[in-house]
């Protein structure tokens, strides 16, 4: 089951995410096309609950997003449709609460403010609040601003009228910070195999650039980054179900950071002057990854977040806590 869906999104994801594709979607056209086909082979209603489809595998699906730079909110979408409990087809995606000019807390159906870094919040259906508290509101909005993510994706500004809070039991907070975690570890695979298909390619001093110590090294080490920061996001989606999960997500969140800064100079680096042009497909990875990173919290949140929990045990436990397994 689980590979049959991985393929499935391989394909889909592959044949929408040329640069063709993502340069539209970075200009304000939405992939409606990918969306449909996504909506016709059921992939937005996987993370409803009873869909046959573990939460686990939605976090790997996301995975998969993140090797192609999907021009899609799919985390969100995903994520808003199992918090609203939504059968249909229709764009559903959530942004950051911040309330109006009177600070109106978001308990009352008169609470105006705005739902900031909407992604696709100009295109969306129905759109969820994040308040800082981890509380989700279903907003209504009466205008919205567009705006852009450093990696050109559209993250709307949206003007709301009122508010209704929606029930959720779920740490949503670490769930989305889970989702960036995911599709940074795809992307952060698929960089590196640029850099690594770059350097087999091209020549200098009459013998491949792979043939070179120096770029051996520079490629070996973001390898090894890239590896790591996969492995803690596996981490963290396995333990779904633990109560250590809000801890797994920092742990991920914080080293997919790490990875991410260094994966991206380096792959830079070793693609040279090409690697910063526009026309250059590279630009389109390494940009999400950077926007990815501070989303739901940039690694010195969840760093910080870890350290006090650990703080908090006592010298006696802490070498309980790391080495014990789940």
């Amino acid at each position: 089951m689980r590979q049959v869906l991985l393929d499935t999104a391989t394909r889909i994801f592959q044949d929408a995410s040329a640069k063709a594709d993502l340069d539209a979607a970075e200009a304000g056209e939405f992939p409606a096309a990918l969306w449909r086909t996504l909506c016709d082979n059921g992939f937005h209603l996987m993370a409803l609950p009873g869909s046959g489809v573990e939460l686990g595998e939605v976090f790997r699906v996301l995975r998969v997003a993140g090797r192609f730079s999907v021009p899609l909110p799919l985390a969100e979408a995903l994520l808003a449709n199992r918090w609203l409990d939504e059968q249909g087809d229709s764009l559903n995606v959530l942004g950051l609460w911040e309330a109006g000019e009177g600070g109106a807390e978001p308990s009352g159906a008169e609470a105006a403010g705005w739902v900031r870094n909407a992604p696709w919040g100009r295109a969306a259906q129905r759109i969820l609040g994040l308040t800082a508290n981890g509380e989700l509101l279903v907003v209504v909005p009466i205008g919205v601003t567009p705006g852009a993510s450093l990696a050109g994706e559209p993250r709307d500004q949206v003007r709301v009228e009122s508010v209704q809070p929606l029930t959720c039991r779920e740490p949503v907070h670490a769930l989305l910070a889970l989702s960036r975690a995911a599709l940074s570890a795809g992307a952060l695979e698929r960089v590196v195999e640029m850099g690594v298909g770059y350097v087999q390619e091209r020549e200098q001093f009459g013998r491949p650039l792979s043939k070179f110590q120096a770029v051996q090294h520079m490629l070996a080490v973001a390898a090894a980054e890239a590896a790591a920061a996969s492995r803690a996001a596996d981490a963290a989606i396995d333990s779904l179900e633990d109560p250590r999960f809000e801890l797994e997500v920092a742990a991920a969140k914080a080293r997919v950071g790490e990875a991410t800064g260094v994966v991206a100079e380096t792959v830079h680096q070793v693609h040279g002057a090409m690697g910063f042009t526009y026309e250059h497909s590279l630009h389109h990875f390494t940009r999400r990854l950077w926007a990815w990173r501070d989303e739901y919290g940039n690694e010195a949140y969840w760093q910080a977040r870890l350290g006090r929990r650990i703080c908090s045990l006592g010298a006696d436990q802490v070498w309980d806590f790391l080495a014990t397994p789940r």
